[in-house]
C-alpha cells in the first residue's frame, strides 16, 4: 500500500543513511520498525480508580490528577 507521511527531514535522512549502511531500503527499515513497535505489548496498567477512597486508589487525589494536567499520561 502506498501512503504519505509527514516526517521530520532529519529523521528521514538518518533513516535513509541507516538503510544504506545495512544494504536495505527506507521502506524495509520503516516496515521493520513498525512491526517491532506493533509486536511490543504495552504492559497492563492499573487505573487510579477504586470502589473505595472516593473512587480513587489510595494515595491518589483529585487534586493530584488535576495538577498533573498535560502530564496525566503518568496515570495510564
Amino acid at each position: 500500500m502506498r501512503t504519505t507521511l509527514n516526517l521530520p527531514d532529519s529523521l528521514v535522512l538518518q533513516a535513509k543513511q541507516r538503510a544504506l549502511l545495512e544494504g536495505s531500503t527506507l521502506t524495509d527499515l520503516l516496515v521493520q520498525g513498525l512491526k517491532a513497535r506493533l509486536e511490543h505489548r504495552q504492559p497492563d496498567c492499573k487505573l487510579p480508580i477504586s470502589t473505595r477512597h472516593d473512587g480513587l486508589l489510595e494515595g491518589v487525589t483529585w487534586e493530584g490528577l488535576k495538577a498533573a494536567g498535560a502530564d496525566a499520561e503518568n496515570y495510564r
